[in-house]
């Protein structure tokens, strides 16, 4: 019994031991070795000053730099270490009333006592300067670096985006982001927000009662610098994109451009469009919240979100459709008597082939195409011939999003089947019932995104890659395989060739666009008119160029313009003129274009 005493006794003392020295070691460990206690403490007398990193500059495919950034400063404010002071003078050097420092302040004071907050966004280097002369004079005020946008030219908004204050929901979202920080909103701003933001630093300093730096903590070790955002090349030529916006001055419309052969977009213009440095700053909100109330929405993007119905323009694509389907052949005549049944056309010859019919851009022709492809005795019947018919629409890249690095990007419109048996009672719809998709009109719906990529598609004779409006992120070459990769369309390469002759005629002698004509560039159009409830019709034209060698291939509509030929068509030929050459000949055709102004509707 006594040695089990003992033995009780002696686990005891152990066990006593083995608890103070492991007390006795996490209070070394706390207090000696783990500085983050320390730092926790010293909070009171510590800054924590972040480093707001630089956001990447924007380059056009040229070189040329579209956005840069330039300085400014936030006066940051802790409530609690401020004291009276003069305040008429404090207001006098940041150029506030009296009653928007009581407001700061009541804001300050509600955010945190004791934490950091903003009391004045982005203020200049000039006041910044003055500022920080006579910061002595009011503790609890400091300044914290960082940058905002600076544009080289007033243009390409809708492409740039713009950049602004984070709101609670991005917060919550994205532990990234807190109360203060800026992100990328619209345009390549948003969509390459995590690559072009940077990464944050933090600087520690030491500071007395009075709110005045007295050095680094700690010698610095604990800071970190912050990394500039990666540098951005974008697939925009600047100057093709401020010759657009130039010629679509005082009209409502947009100019989409592509590169063919890559899917690369070299101009993208929506009109009314506004100076990208009205949202930098501290005006922005200010100059947002009066382009959001303008009657003309200059903030909405037509290139992409824009859906219209593509008129005349469509119709090479139901002429490769008749053709895949073999139900007509290039030299399938037919004849027009100013219409077919009551689908009305303007005089001209007749009877046409295919390629006349493009030429001559002839309605009762195509009408006479699509009731061949949706009666083609193939099919159980027409709904199923219709089914294909929208496969190939698809295939363009109709009715979808085209995977592009645009955001707010819309699908357009293409009546599913279905949609056409609510309407008229499942399969008991015929052709003549919808005759109207024939010639572009109708319940279909295209933006000019498609169909400047439709036209990308003729070009290639066959395929097109997702259009895009960036080159190369960092150092790096843009690789994302989704722009690389080509999306073949189901139909013969041969059959586009009838179809781009067509195109070649339209701006050739007699043709429906010859007013587009160059000398010495051979460009393959096709005019377009879109039915306009609301006023005048839409003027609209797609091209490329030149025609065994595409570089360029456009779409442009000039909204309340009526036909094709007469305002889209001549901005198309201008714009080809400038990217080929650089340069224009026809002043008289230019001038022209510019002294058109038109109802925005």
């Amino acid at each position: 019994m006594k040695d089990a005493y003992i033995n009780r006794k002696y686990v005891i003392i152990a066990f006593i031991v083995i608890a103070s020295l492991t007390l006795l070691l996490r209070l070394f460990r706390i207090q000696v070795l783990d500085v983050s206690y320390r730092l926790s403490a010293d909070n009171n007398v510590l800054r924590y000053v972040t480093q707001y990193p630089a956001r990447g500059i924007i380059l056009d495919r040229n070189g040329k730099i579209m956005v840069s950034n330039q300085a400014a400063y936030d006066i940051m404010v802790i409530p609690s270490q401020t004291s009276k002071f003069d305040t008429a003078g404090f207001c006098n050097i940041l150029g506030i009333t009296e009653d928007i420092f009581k407001e700061r302040m009541k804001f300050a004071i509600n955010y945190s006592r004791k934490a950091p907050s903003i009391f004045l966004k982005q203020v200049s280097a000039e006041i910044y300067a003055r500022f920080q002369e006579k910061m002595f004079m009011y503790p609890g005020f400091y300044v914290q670096p960082r940058t905002l946008r600076k544009y080289t030219k007033p243009i390409a908004a809708h492409i740039l985006g713009y950049v602004s204050e984070v709101d609670d929901n991005i917060i919550r979202k994205e532990p990234y982001y807190k109360s203060g920080d800026y992100i990328g909103k619209s345009g390549i701003e948003e969509a390459y927000e995590k690559e072009i933001r940077g990464v944050k630093g933090v600087k520690i300093f030491m500071v007395d009662v009075y709110s005045r730096v007295k050095g680094s903590y700690n010698e610095g070790r604990r800071d970190s610098d912050a990394a500039e955002g990666k540098k951005i090349v974008s697939s925009i030529d600047m100057d093709l994109q401020a010759y657009g916006e130039f010629l679509m001055q005082n009209k409502s419309g947009s100019i989409v451009a592509i590169e063919p052969k890559t899917g690369e977009v070299l101009t993208l213009v929506s009109a009314p469009f506004y100076d990208p440095g009205l949202l930098v700053g501290r005006i922005r909100s200010e100059n947002f919240t009066k382009l959001n109330g303008d009657s003309t929405q200059p903030l909405f993007n037509r290139a992409l979100m824009a859906s219209y119905p593509p008129g005349s323009t469509f119709k090479p694509v139901n002429g490769l459709i008749g053709l895949q389907e073999k139900v007509i052949s290039p030299s399938t005549f037919f004849s027009c008597n100013q219409g077919y049944l009551f689908v009305d056309c303007h005089v001209h010859e007749s009877p046409l082939d295919l390629e006349g019919a493009i030429k001559n851009s002839c309605n009762a022709y195509f009408c006479q195409v699509f009731r061949r492809v949706l009666e083609n005795p193939a099919y159980q019947n027409v709904p199923a011939a219709y089914n294909k018919w929208k496969t190939y629409l698809s295939e363009f890249g109709f009715g979808n999003t085209l995977g592009t690095d645009f955001v707010n990007e819309l699908s357009g419109f293409i009546p599913s089947g279905s949609y056409y048996d609510k309407l008229h009672g499942k399969d008991k719809w015929k052709a003549l019932n919808i005759i109207s998709l024939s010639i572009g009109q109708g319940e279909i719906g295209t933006t000019p995104l498609q169909m400047a990529n439709m036209t990308a598609a003729i070009a290639n004779r066959g395929y097109y890659i997702s259009p895009h409006i960036v080159k190369s992120v960092g150092d790096s070459i843009f690789t994302v395989q989704r722009f690389t990769t080509k999306h073949r369309i189901d139909i013969d390469s041969a059959n586009f060739e009838y179809i781009i002759n067509g195109m070649e005629k339209v701006v050739g002698p007699g043709g429906t666009a010859a007013i587009a004509a160059q000398k010495d560039i051979v460009i393959c159009g096709k005019t377009g008119t879109a039915q306009n409830p609301h006023g005048a019709n839409h003027s609209i034209f797609i091209a490329f160029a030149p025609k065994d060698d595409p570089k360029i291939a456009i779409a442009v509509y000039v909204e309340n313009a009526g036909y094709g030929a007469t305002y889209a068509a001549p901005v198309a030929s201008l714009m080809i003129e400038k990217y080929l050459k650089g340069s224009i000949s026809n002043k008289n055709l230019e001038d022209y274009i510019l002294n058109l102004s038109l109802p925005r509707k």
